[in-house]
């Protein structure tokens, strides 16, 4: 099972209404599964400002966010996901990290 699809299996305990998990690392300068951008609907986010709705994530995820470099975030309750129907795109890379060899 490749990241993608661990971090799918993990949000589900969320019960989400909408799950979309998605494989950016080709639009990043660092390697193969390095950053994700999950959009997670669920009735659980009722009520919860931005941060507590994260944190809820980051529990469902647990010792997998060990293996994650960047992880993109868009949380909405049910009724926020309809009226909105996407999520933001991810903004362009800005090129390298501290963890390329120089140039």
């Amino acid at each position: 099972m490749d990241l993608r699809e661990r971090i799918h299996q993990s949000a589900l305990t969320l019960e989400p209404a909408h799950l979309e998990v998605h494989d950016e690392s080709h639009l990043h300068a660092r390697g193969t599964q390095t950053h994700y951008k999950a959009i997670i609907a669920s009735a659980r986010f009722e009520g919860l400002p931005l941060l507590r709705r994260h944190q809820a994530v980051y529990a469902a995820l647990g010792d997998l966010m060990r293996d994650l470099h960047a992880l993109a975030l868009h949380t909405y309750t049910p009724a926020e996901w309809e009226a909105l129907g996407e999520a933001p795109a991810s903004p362009a890379c800005r090129g390298g990290s501290r963890h390329d060899a120089a140039r």
